[in-house]
């Protein structure tokens, strides 16, 4: 791609599509007749090539708190990042808690339109948004500590699912870390939603609510002083986790999962799995079980 600033190409596998451009990395891949996946390719990357300027334009909106009235943005990715963030604005959050869940749902649409395929995702950095037609599924491996990176479980996605989205928030380990900050204790908290960025924005609701307030044993700074163009301003996001008892893992659990199951009855999730420490609590009766890798 000619494009200044954008990199797009095949993987050394020659499956998967990778583009990216600044902090957006995205691996596709699309399954079914080889010419209608090359075409979807070609339309992926034609679409991917305005996403970064046009966030970048209204970057000020999206970095500023929800309130009271919905901020007009006019990009594509801008709206459905506040069209997710919206239903949660009565807790503290900001569009760009969707931000790489809509990416992964902008991109796929463009990947689609108009193509005959069997099944396909977009993985922006773990926030995946994907399709499947009858009888097709996919399986998603789940890490629960990024200290220790491992395939820890897995999830199956099926066609029959009203889940089309899914993303992993948590916190960022001082020192190791995801791509943002967290205000909870959270190892990892995946949620499937009906898209990608729905999940996104729910998954940090519930990450933040993975909490024990005022614990001695919780390192915290500003996020203002760790990244001074953080969203979360001056609000203490977590730096490191002590000892916790197994009690007060489960008292944690419990605080996300409460808030997770608040969500889910709302329709706003389809379910959710909460890690802390190795423990696991999961929101969703239907929820496929976290099987061992």
């Amino acid at each position: 791609m000619k494009h200044e600033g954008i990199r797009a190409g095949l993987l050394p596998d020659g499956k998967r599509l990778h583009l990216q451009h600044g902090p957006i990395d995205l691996i596709i891949e699309a399954f079914g007749d080889p010419a209608e996946v090359h075409a979807a390719y070609v339309q992926a990357a034609a679409g991917f090539v305005d996403v970064l300027p046009d966030l970048v334009k209204e970057l000020p909106l999206l970095r500023t708190p929800l309130g009271a009235a919905q901020p007009l943005v006019t990009g594509p990715v801008a709206q459905r990042m506040v069209a997710a963030c919206w239903p949660h604005r009565d807790s503290f959050i900001t569009p760009m808690a969707a931000v790489a869940g809509s990416v992964a749902d902008h991109i796929l649409q463009a990947l689609i339109d108009d193509r005959r395929l069997e099944r396909a995702y977009v993985n922006d950095g773990g926030d995946i948004a994907f399709c499947l037609t009858p009888g097709r599924s996919l399986t998603c491996g789940l890490v629960a500590d990024l200290a220790a990176p491992a395939i820890d479980g897995t999830i199956s996605l099926t066609h029959t699912m009203a889940v089309r989205g899914l993303a992993t928030s948590g916190r960022a380990t001082k020192g190791q870390g995801g791509r943002s900050f967290s205000l909870g204790i959270a190892d990892a908290v995946t949620v499937l939603a009906c898209d990608a960025a729905s999940a996104d924005a729910a998954a940090t609701i519930i990450a933040n609510a993975v909490d024990l307030p005022g614990h001695t044993a919780i390192v915290r700074a500003p996020a203002s002083d760790l990244d001074p163009d953080s969203d979360l301003g001056e609000r203490p996001v977590t730096l490191e986790v002590g000892e916790l008892s197994p009690d007060e893992i489960a008292e944690a659990l419990q605080a996300g999962a409460a808030k997770a199951e608040i969500l889910r009855r709302s329709g706003l999730i389809h379910g959710a799995v909460l890690v802390l420490r190795r423990r696991l609590a999961t929101v969703g009766a239907d929820l496929p079980l976290l099987a061992a890798a």
